[in-house]
């Protein structure tokens, strides 16, 4: 049971701004330490750790699998770092991912296929500025193209994501234009997106305007079909996914969210960590009632985010609806075994999947070990996600 104590007083002291200290408190709280009798303000700072500016941040969890021990060198590293619970926690403004202590560098040819190209650009608006890198497919000759949106996790940059994820990869397939927007440091310490906070939750404002901008400016300098633009995240770039699915229906056809959180989970510090340890509130904060499609992927042994979330964003993204439920079991040869969830509305369209893959901890499942937080013993979540976009369009 959580000490409600412990956590009122962290939310006194995060609406005070001492959110050190309120981090602290946490920390002790989700290590099963009882709520603190009641003494001084310089008393309480003075017994408290030190600890770095906050950052709610998250560390890949890697779960052993005996079934299949191939496990990359690059995981194995992952595996045998020390970890907090919950997202690391050792800082405390987002929701991310701690990367690996060595790993080799990226080289084009992990990001990108030969003869396209990874074109960086800035967006500017009045909530700030933020740069991105651009995939262009290389049979892209005027006609309009889908567009996918790729929202990085903590720690993670544009190319870390393109790599793991090897997103690009399948857009050439298929002949889609990639962007990632790219969280720097100075907007959050681990370069999480700051999915917790109420005032990036909301349409016209805040990170979301900056996401949607972006996506925009894309829009108007390429040849992008408006009817087939998609939003998809890890970790934290999953929850701010899933708050541009919900206040930017009229831009997105289609959402995916790996190992988030849905949109409204939490509203503060306090509330973002009780959310990732048991699942949030999952209230919508939505320009209306349009639900968009929505795919989401969750391992069911994720120590950092509570696979109860991923349940949570399917039943946001229904609530409009009154879907019947396909199941579908699988497994992946000599990797994860998986239930694959299908809501179907009236219509016969499938309008969300949820993928709980077996075994599986909080790492980009399918992914290549090239990138940070990938669990290459599958299923392949970019292919599956891309395959879920293109069924879907806007007004379709």
């Amino acid at each position: 049971m959580l000490n409600q104590d412990i956590v009122r007083e962290a939310t006194r002291l995060t609406r005070a701004g001492q959110l050190v200290e309120a981090t602290a408190l946490l920390q002790r709280m989700l290590q099963g330490g009882s709520a603190p009798r009641p003494q001084s303000r310089s008393a309480a700072q003075a017994r408290l750790p030190r600890l770095d500016p906050p950052t709610i941040d998250a560390t890949a969890d890697v779960v052993d699998e005996r079934e299949a021990p191939q496990i990359s060198p690059a995981r194995s590293a992952q595996g045998r770092r020390r970890s907090l619970p919950l997202d690391g926690l050792r800082n405390s403004s987002g929701l991310g991912l701690r990367s690996p202590i060595t790993r080799a560098p990226l080289s084009p040819s992990d990001i990108v296929p030969e003869g396209t190209r990874f074109v960086a650009g800035t967006f500017s608006n009045a909530a700030g500025s933020r740069t991105y890198k651009l995939f262009i497919p290389s049979r892209c000759q005027g006609q309009r193209l889908p567009l996918i949106v790729m929202l990085h996790g903590c720690t993670q940059s544009p190319d870390d994501f393109a790599a793991g994820t090897r997103m690009n990869f399948l857009a050439e397939e298929q002949n889609c234009f990639v962007v990632y927007p790219e969280q720097p440091s100075g907007a959050n310490q681990s370069k999480c997106w700051n999915w917790f906070r109420t005032g990036d939750q909301r349409r016209g404002g805040g990170e979301p305007s900056m996401i949607a901008g972006i996506t925009r400016q894309i829009m108007r300098d390429h040849a992008i079909d408006p009817k087939r633009v998609y939003v998809a995240g890890l970790s934290a770039g999953g929850a701010a996914a899933a708050i541009m699915g919900a206040t930017y229906s009229d831009l997105y056809a289609a959402v995916g969210i790996h190992s988030g959180l849905a949109c409204g989970a939490a509203s503060d510090l306090p509330s973002a960590f009780v959310a990732m340890r048991q699942g949030g509130g999952s209230k919508a904060i939505a320009d209306g009632k349009t639900s968009v499609p929505t795919i989401v992927f969750h391992g069911d042994r994720d120590a950092t985010v509570h696979p109860k979330n991923g349940d949570q964003i399917i039943e946001q993204s229904a609530r409009a609806t009154r879907p019947t439920t396909k199941v579908l079991r699988g497994r992946v040869p000599h990797g994860h075994a998986y239930t694959r969830t299908v809501l179907i509305d009236g219509a016969g369209r499938a309008i969300s999947e949820h993928w709980n893959i077996d075994g599986a901890g909080h790492a980009w499942s399918g992914g290549s070990p090239a990138g940070s937080y990938t669990d290459p013993q599958g299923p392949d979540a970019t292919r599956e996600m891309l395959r879920f976009f293109l069924e879907h369009s806007l007004g379709g």
